[in-house]
């Protein structure tokens, strides 16, 4: 397993790591989960998402291969914008959800939380004017988050601070002579920013994005927070929503899909899908009671049926403080306020999604 110079950074220091998935390893915590998650809500937070995979796709066919391979039509994506995107099988079920950077006309770069994903990726590239190369050893990926992320920004660029981004925007701005990538994005539910760094910039990036928020009370944050801040922001997680195939629609993820312009694989399949009621639907659920659910493993015949949730993600609260889940119902059991059960006599009513801040209203205002 090859280590990144931030994980040798952290190892340094003595940070347990957690692998939340095969070859993944990222910060289980710095300090206390609970206390990192409360500082992200109330101030910032400071994340390590290097185990991404990052592939560069350039060539006249770049975008034609794009459109095959995901979900969004991507035509009128303006240079310097990003969309997040899903990553579709034949079967028409999700084989990974993605982030696209359009960085000119015909060159892209792709985020992936699988590295076996490029594998994917490369296979499908065949036949097209493309060149596809792996930059994932090469950046280290730094996760801002919280109401004063921009701020922190801005005062770690204060060389040459970068202008204000719109959600799902990027710029590159320069940190000691090294080119950085900035965009606007979340997946705790606050205002979000994440950064693009060459791999060996990383560790003094990450410490001076610690003294530029040290006013604002900037906590560093490992997996465990940025997994109860995803569940209260009802963002989905590979290893846990797509363990097993699911399809757009039983995610509720059809704002992804565009059926009108061009040619994805699986397109087919969905569209036959997409005449038929689905047989689950991802929601979330506000478990009864002060227990926390221990997650079973994802097994082949994991169906909800009328009245018994399928929970794929679960996590104590420190916001709403009690415990809180994801998981697919059966479609009967849609309806937010219904009871369901979750597992060893545990009940749980359905909740709309996101638990936190309904309207999405802090990720779209940087202030």
């Amino acid at each position: 397993m090859t280590r990144t110079p931030l994980e040798r950074h952290f190892e340094q220091r003595g940070i347990v790591h957690i692998e939340f998935a095969h070859g993944l390893r990222t910060p289980a915590y710095f300090t206390d989960p609970a206390a990192e998650h409360q500082a992200t809500r109330r101030a910032a937070g400071l994340f390590d998402f290097s185990f991404v995979a990052c592939a560069e796709i350039e060539g006249r066919d770049s975008l034609a291969f794009l459109h095959r391979l995901q979900t969004r039509n991507l035509a009128q994506l303006a240079g310097r914008r990003l969309a997040y995107t899903l990553l579709p099988r034949e079967d028409g079920t999700v084989l990974n959800d993605a982030t696209v950077w359009r960085l000119g006309s015909e060159r892209y770069l792709l985020f992936v939380g699988r590295h076996d994903d490029l594998q994917h990726v490369a296979l499908l590239a065949r036949g097209y004017d493309v060149s596809l190369a792996d930059r994932s050893r090469e950046h280290a990926v730094l996760a801002l988050q919280g109401r004063h992320a921009w701020q922190i920004v801005r005062r770690c660029f204060a060389a040459n601070p970068p202008q204000e981004l719109p959600y799902y925007g990027f710029t590159a701005a320069d940190f000691e002579g090294a080119t950085c990538l900035i965009a606007r994005i979340s997946y705790s539910g606050e205002t979000g920013y994440e950064l693009v760094a060459p791999a060996q910039t990383a560790p003094a990036l990450w410490q001076a994005l610690l003294r530029a928020g040290a006013d604002w009370g900037l906590a560093e944050c490992g997996f465990e927070a940025i997994d109860t801040l995803r569940i209260e922001a009802g963002h989905i997680l590979f290893t846990r929503e797509l363990a097993l195939p699911v399809t757009p629609f039983e995610l509720g993820f059809t704002r992804l899909m565009d059926f009108y312009h061009h040619d994805f694989i699986g397109k087919l399949s969905m569209l036959a899908r997409r005449r038929q009621t689905p047989q689950r639907r991802l929601a979330g659920l506000a478990i009864d009671g002060t227990d926390v659910p221990t997650l079973a493993a994802a097994t082949a015949g994991d169906l909800p049926a009328p009245g018994i949730a399928k929970l794929t993600s679960v996590c104590w609260s420190p916001v709403l403080n009690r415990a809180i889940g994801l998981g697919f119902v059966d479609d009967a059991d849609r309806y937010p306020g219904t009871r369901v059960t979750v597992g060893a006599g545990l009940t749980a009513r359905v909740a709309r999604l996101p638990f936190y801040d309904p309207a999405k209203f802090l990720v779209r205002h940087t202030r």
